[in-house]
Formats: structure tokens, C-alpha cells, sequence
């Protein structure tokens, strides 16, 4: 199910390449598809969106926009043990990126100059939230909790309707619990077009955000520039670092945990133990046996899973840097040593009792992740993530006169003489 690898240099740069395979361009003939898609929404608005609604769904959603009532309702009717489930996670969540909040700041100089920057939240916002089978309230809380904390003025929320045309309800009940102020009921390509766009009745957003399949993913590839996104998922991935304190049935289990996301899914464990690696192994086949996803999970680990056996824990350290994972579980002696010495990963989960749902679900840090090996360069979903920045200048005559020799120096240095003329003609 899962193949062992023993590092040597050759066999697991050899896999990560055969993972890298994973993220090939996305087919032209589905590129083709979206841009049709986006184009027509630009042209016809609701119009276009209703029809490929049709199309795709074979009937309209009970409701365009879900009505206020609706969502409150949702609320109202909803198991108390799940509203509090939120509410705990929403808690976490905010109390996390509370703490990443920024201020401008202004800075008045002694000969009367004055600098500053101005940070503040995005105007609108759009959040797309899969339906159906894939519908996770999770992953509202995720992006809307932050989006305000940093200030972002209004959320608007696309889903797709159930096979009945009706909202999902836990989706709802997520949106109420955290402030989402519309929601409209139109999935796929259409609808990040929608939002990028605007319609008669959807307005236009600043930036797109939230996850989708892959027609959801390539639109907002494409439209990245007319509108502003988190990021371009891949499928999920997990790493396991461990050694022979690890308990094989928790890394089991912490692999197959992103496995059944997709069959594209990575679960890797790089351990200088080879028999936690067989301990693991076997403790998978017994696992997998009663988990609702076994066929995928299967699938995923056989095509996409491996066990790296490394010498020393200085390259396993090594190799979870240059895979640069979504998801880094560290499962080693002493885990908090290892903090400063893992630089590429979304989000590191120290110790045994640090799974990685902990993380999608409730402990507070974001799990809209950068995959793919782009922890080397991207930051997770944060405050940051939906706000603005902005500076401001002001300078007197005089601060003016004695910078203005430099500046000119410059603009003519390369060639831009109006430059120079709009400093020089001050003092003339």
C-alpha cells in the first residue's frame, strides 16, 4: 500500500520528483472550459450564471441569495452540540489571529518631514465554500475570523446548493456564527467569475478566497489580477518526522488523515527507525479497514505515500525542509527543539498529541495552507492576508530644497527629465 524507501541520495529525490509530477499544468481542454465561462459571466451576469447552473446542476437552487431569515434560522434549529463546537473553535481561531494584527505608524522627523504607512481591511471579500459531499463549516471559520479581524467591510459567501436545491444547513450555521453578511447559491467557475466581476445581484470583491475543486481553482488562477486571491492550492499534504519514540499507531493514523482528502494526496513519514516504518505500515492496513474513505486513502498512499528510512535525524531534518510540506508533524523525543530548525512547512504540529486535525478544526492557527513545496516562499491564510497598505509623505520647502540635488542627480541619471523638472521647477 505504501512503498519504504531507505535515503540514500537517489530513491527519495527520486519520489519527490514523481510527486512534483502530481501538480502538472492544468489541461488546456479545462482551462478552455473556465475561460468560456469567466467570459460569458463578464458579458451576461446572473444570466450566465443561472444557466450554467442549469447546466451543471439540472435545476435552480431554492434561493439566489439565501434570505437573512434562512441563515437564522439555521442557527436557531441547529444541534447545540455543534453550535458549540464552533463557538470553541471561533474562539481559538480569533484569539490566534488576533495576535497577528498590525498597526500603522507615523513617523514625524525633526526638520518637519512626515512618513507613515496606513494599514486597513479589504472592502469586500469573497468566500467560496464547497457544498454537497465536501462541505466543510470549518473552513468558513478559517477565512471570515480573520477576514474580521483585519476589517474587511463586507463578506460575501458562494456556495453550491445540495442535489435538492436547497442550502447545506452546516454550512449556514457557520456563516451566522461568524458574521458573514451575504450568501449567495452558486458554485464552481461561474461563481468565482461572478465575484470577480460582479453582477446585477452578486457584487464584485477585492479578493477571492477558500478552496474548490479544479475548475474552482483554475478560475481564480486566471482571474488573478483582476482580483485579488489567498493562493493556488494542490492537493493536501502531511509529513510525518519521527523516530523510534513515536507511537506507530498515532503516525498511522496522521497519515491517512490527509489521504482520504484526495487520491492526489501526500502522506510521507521520514523516520531514522525502520521499525516504526513497518510498525506504521502494518498499523495502516489494520486502520484503513474501517475508514469510510478507504478507497481513496488506498489509492492516494500507494501512488503518492512513502516511508524514508534516513540515517541520522540531521537529513531527515534535511529532506522535511526540501519537501517544504503543508502539514509537518513532528513526532520525535524532545519536539520543541525542532522549531528553529524547520524553516519550509504551512504549519508545524509539535508532539505526540498535536494531530493535524487539531489544526483544521479547533487549535486556532489557519489551515489555508500553501502546498506544493510553496511553504518555501507562501504564509498561511492570516490577518495580513485581507488587509492594505499604503504610505504618506509630507515634506516642507526646506526639507525639500536640501534632498532636491540628489533627487534630480538621479531622475537624470536615468533619463526621466520630467522627474527632475517636477523638483527643479520649485526653486526656480
Amino acid at each position: 500500500m505504501i512503498r519504504k524507501i531507505k535515503a540514500n541520495g537517489i530513491d527519495e529525490i527520486k519520489f519527490l520528483k514523481e510527486l512534483g509530477e502530481r501538480n502538472v499544468e492544468t489541461d488546456k481542454k479545462i482551462t478552455e472550459i473556465v475561460s468560456d465561462i469567466i467570459e460569458n459571466v463578464r458579458k451576461n451576469g446572473d444570466k450566465a450564471v443561472n444557466d450554467y447552473t442549469l447546466k451543471f446542476d439540472g435545476s435552480l437552487p431554492q434561493y439566489y441569495e439565501v434570505p437573512a431569515d434562512v441563515i437564522s434560522d439555521a442557527l436557531t434549529n441547529a444541534d447545540p452540540d455543534f453550535i458549540n463546537a464552533l463557538l470553541n473553535a471561533k474562539e481559538n481561531i480569533a484569539d490566534f489571529h488576533n495576535r497577528q494584527k498590525e498597526e500603522g505608524f507615523i513617523n514625524a522627523k525633526d526638520n518637519g518631514v512626515i512618513l507613515g504607512q496606513r494599514i486597513r481591511g479589504l472592502e469586500r471579500v469573497g468566500l467560496y465554500v464547497p457544498g454537497g459531499t465536501a462541505a466543510y463549516p470549518s473552513s468558513v471559520l478559517m477565512n471570515a475570523v480573520p477576514a474580521k479581524i483585519a476589517g474587511v467591510n463586507e463578506i460575501i459567501m458562494v456556495t453550491p446548493p445540495l442535489k435538492d436545491g436547497t442550502p447545506n444547513m452546516d454550512i449556514l450555521v457557520a456563516a451566522a456564527i461568524c458574521g458573514v453578511d451575504r450568501v449567495f447559491m452558486v458554485g464552481g467557475a461561474q461563481a468565482v467569475a461572478a465575484l470577480a466581476y460582479g453582477t446585477e445581484q452578486i457584487p464584485k470583491v477585492d479578493k477571492i478566497v477558500g478552496p474548490g475543486n479544479i475548475f474552482v481553482a483554475t478560475a481564480k488562477k486566471l482571474l488573478y489580477g483582476t482580483v485579488d486571491i489567498d493562493m493556488i492550492a494542490g492537493p493536501s499534504e502531511i509529513l510525518v518526522l519521527a523516530d523510534d519514540t513515536a507511537n506507530p499507531a498515532f503516525v498511522a493514523a496522521d497519515l491517512m488523515s490527509q489521504a482520504e482528502h484526495d487520491k492526489l494526496a501526500s502522506a510521507i513519514l521520514v523516520t531514522t527507525s525502520e521499525e516504526l516504518a513497518d510498525k506504521t505500515i502494518a498499523e495502516i492496513e489494520r486502520q484503513v479497514q474501517y475508514l469510510s474513505r478507504k478507497e481513496i486513502i488506498e489509492k492516494s498512499l500507494q501512488d503518492f505515500g512513502v516511508a524514508i528510512i534516513c540515517d541520522n535525524t540531521f537529513y531527515a531534518v534535511e529532506l522535511a525542509n526540501k519537501i517544504a510540506p503543508e502539514h509537518l508533524e513532528v513526532l520525535m523525543e524532545n519536539p520543541l527543539e525542532y522549531i528553529g530548525k524547520l524553516d519550509n512547512a504551512g504549519s508545524v504540529f509539535l508532539g505526540q498529541y498535536a494531530s493535524e486535525p487539531l489544526g483544521d478544526y479547533y487549535a486556532g492557527p489557519n489551515h489555508v495552507l500553501p502546498t506544493s513545496g510553496t511553504a518555501k516562499f507562501f504564509s498561511p491564510l492570516g490577518v495580513s492576508s485581507f488587509t492594505k497598505r499604503s504610505s504618506f509623505i509630507y515634506y516642507t520647502e526646506q526639507a525639500l530644497r536640501e534632498a532636491k540635488d540628489d533627487i534630480v542627480l538621479v531622475a537624470e541619471k536615468e533619463g526621466l527629465t520630467a522627474h527632475a523638472n517636477a523638483i527643479k521647477v520649485r526653486f526656480e
